[in-house]
């Protein structure tokens, strides 16, 4: 009997426009009046991820930054698992070389070192990515990230660096050049304390090899004294795996790419369609 509902975020439980749907929310609520623990697992960092938590009004644990950083309810750190700084200078002399735009997730925020490349760079991929929205509405959309604090600009990482207490938890990297892409993860690969995996097509997400999402879940279910086989994860994209490889019920969504959807237990609707929701029901009515 499932006991815990692990979410990723993107692709999952939140739609293009960044909202949770209201059947997405009540399935969520539902759930927890059963007893069930709900956890997040997200890429974004926690601040990303409470904005539209909080405005769908869903209350729960975070599984952030891939799991470098996990979060309790009322938003206490619980874990922090961040890159050491040789190794992350490694990493950034590699994607110079590469000449790959990347922002830093640190637990003092996130941060951009190219305003201009961050809007052009992110622009160009949600474009790619078939959004119906207008090039300039999505360059508009991009700026608000800038404009409401989710990212921070600085004149160089070098100087996080000097900050004190400062912990680099997480690289997102973008690139439409695919070969680029792939040759920057075999590289990046070659290090044993890291993990690389990705949330879409057109990114690379690097951080400390034990900082996973399914790493981390295994810990937080271990925690309330749940079984993994009593555990359902419900993902889009490829920093889910761990969680899938893990669980013993693994949803992939309806718009995740096959291989995904071909190592998970079920599959379910597309995140616009209620997805999260469709799984939630299943595990309840059919007592999972």
């Amino acid at each position: 009997m499932i006991k815990c509902i692990a979410t990723d975020m993107d692709g999952t439980l939140v739609r293009a426009d960044q909202s949770i749907s209201k059947e997405n929310i009540e399935a969520i609520k539902r759930a927890q009046q059963a007893g069930i623990e709900v956890v997040v697992a997200t890429g974004r960092s926690y601040e990303e991820a409470m904005f539209p938590l909080k405005s769908a009004g869903i209350v729960c644990p975070v599984i952030c930054m891939n799991g470098s950083e996990v979060r309790d309810q009322n938003g206490y750190i619980e874990t922090s698992i961040p890159l050491d700084v040789d190794t992350y200078r490694n990493i950034h002399h590699i994607l110079q070389e590469q000449d790959m735009y990347y922002e830093l997730y640190t637990n003092q925020g996130t941060f951009s070192n190219d305003y201009e490349k961050s809007l052009s760079v992110i622009s160009d991929i949600l474009m790619s990515a078939g959004h119906k929205a207008t090039y300039e509405e999505i360059v508009e959309g991009v700026k608000e990230r800038f404009e409401r604090g989710g990212i921070k600009l600085v004149q160089s990482y070098e100087e996080l660096l000097q900050k004190d207490q400062i912990q680099l938890l997480k690289l997102l990297i973008f690139s439409l050049d695919k070969e680029k892409l792939q040759e920057t993860e075999q590289r990046l690969q070659q290090f044993s304390n890291l993990a690389v995996s990705s949330s879409g097509h057109q990114n690379l997400e690097v951080t400390n090899i034990k900082a996973q999402k399914g790493v981390a879940l295994e810990k937080y279910v271990m925690q309330k004294g749940i079984s993994l086989k009593e555990t359902m994860a419900m993902g889009d994209s490829y920093n889910d795996v761990s969680m899938f490889e893990r669980v013993g019920f693994a949803v992939a969504m309806g718009n995740a790419p096959q291989d995904i959807k071909e190592m998970c237990h079920y599959i379910t609707d597309h995140n616009e369609n209620h997805g999260v929701a469709k799984a939630i029901y299943k595990v309840l009515n059919e007592n999972l």
